[in-house]
């Protein structure tokens, strides 16, 4: 492995953009060396950002200029990508054809050759990018990360599916403004409401879940098979998606059976001490009213990247189950996972494949 491996980021500017900035700024593999933008191309990346949250950046950062789009000669070791949904559309495979890409966008999620990755999860998935570069003549390749809603939720659902055989899954979301970007929400429609409609999201979450929790099976993935209902609220918080979720199962399930899978549920990351890796993927909290967004977002080792379980209690009868998740929607949800997962793909030695 080499020391340092020079990172773009595609799309810098916005929220996730900054949750990368403040991720890799004393990363110990990876080293911010190129910022990739559309308007503000051209300009400091201080004056290209509204910067939002407590963090100040380095100035090597601050005064880096970012660039346009152009692929052929914004050569780096590796890309990390938070563009809109259109710029991802666009950009996205110009870059993958060339270098490894890591993407946040919803674009190529459900392409049946593009890896949806939660590193703890489904990690052999990763194995999708060699059909990929075959099939697409790339020397790079593309892998993408899932709706911030999905990781906290699919975080979960792993080792209760691996134990009790999930069938069924019901989820109302209480969703963070920063999820919505910045500007975002409008203060007016946001202050002292709650808005019961995310564009897409609801539909997102399904059909996601059935992709991450499918099988790696001869090359590609068959979906799940679960049933998937989501309801999704924007809400008056900052950071952190909480949801209440309620399964059924194939086996019988008590709380103290569920409550011990999840504690002791750790993945690949955890395994290899990957640098983004929290020691505790899920933290299973016994107090009547956690989580808390206020005091639970920042969870874990490696802060916002824990999924915080609560309120674990029977469903209708032994074969079902509720509880309550909060997942930091930019750290785990976006940026943090978006790394984790280019670290496993770099330790395992994907990036070279």
């Amino acid at each position: 492995m080499r020391n340092e491996l020079r990172l773009g980021i595609l799309g810098a500017t916005g929220m996730v953009g900054q949750q990368y900035i403040k991720l890799l700024a004393d990363h110990p593999w990876f080293k911010v060396s190129r910022i990739v933008g559309k308007k503000s191309a051209g300009m400091s990346f201080k004056d290209a950002a509204e910067w939002v949250g407590e963090y100040d950046p380095p100035a090597s950062i601050m005064d880096m200029k970012v660039d346009g789009a152009n692929p052929e000669s914004q050569g780096a070791d590796l890309f990390v990508s938070c563009l809109p949904t259109d710029g991802a559309k666009e950009l996205e495979p110009l870059y993958a054809r060339l270098y490894p890409t890591f993407s946040d966008a919803s674009a190529y999620r459900m392409e049946d050759d593009v890896p949806l990755i939660i590193p703890e999860v489904n990690a052999e998935q990763g194995r999708l990018i060699e059909r990929q570069k075959r099939s697409r003549n790339w020397m790079g390749f593309l892998v993408t990360g899932p709706n911030c809603t999905s990781i906290g939720l699919n975080m979960t659902l792993k080792p209760l599916d691996d134990e009790f055989k999930i069938r069924k899954v019901i989820v109302s979301t209480m969703q963070a403004v920063s999820g919505a970007g910045y500007p975002g929400v409008p203060s007016l429609s946001i202050i002292d409401n709650v808005i019961p409609y995310i564009k897409d999201e609801e539909d997102k979450v399904a059909i996601e879940s059935n992709k991450i929790l499918g099988k790696f099976v001869g090359g590609r993935v068959e979906p799940a098979g679960l049933a998937v209902s989501a309801m999704c609220h924007r809400v008056a918080t900052i950071d952190g998606h909480m949801e209440s979720v309620y399964i059924e199962t194939e086996k019988p399930v008590s709380v103290n059976d569920a409550s011990q899978a999840l504690r002791d549920f750790t993945g690949l990351p955890q395994s290899l001490k990957l640098p983004t890796a929290p020691e505790k993927p899920i933290i299973v909290r016994e107090e009547p009213d956690r989580p808390q967004v206020r005091k639970d977002k920042n969870a874990g080792t490696v802060p916002g990247m824990s999924t915080v379980v609560g309120r674990i209690r029977p469903g209708l009868d032994n074969h079902s189950l509720k509880y309550t998740l909060l997942s930091h929607n930019t750290i785990r949800g976006a940026a943090g996972n978006t790394i984790l997962t280019a670290e496993l793909f770099y330790k395992q030695g994907w990036m070279n494949l």
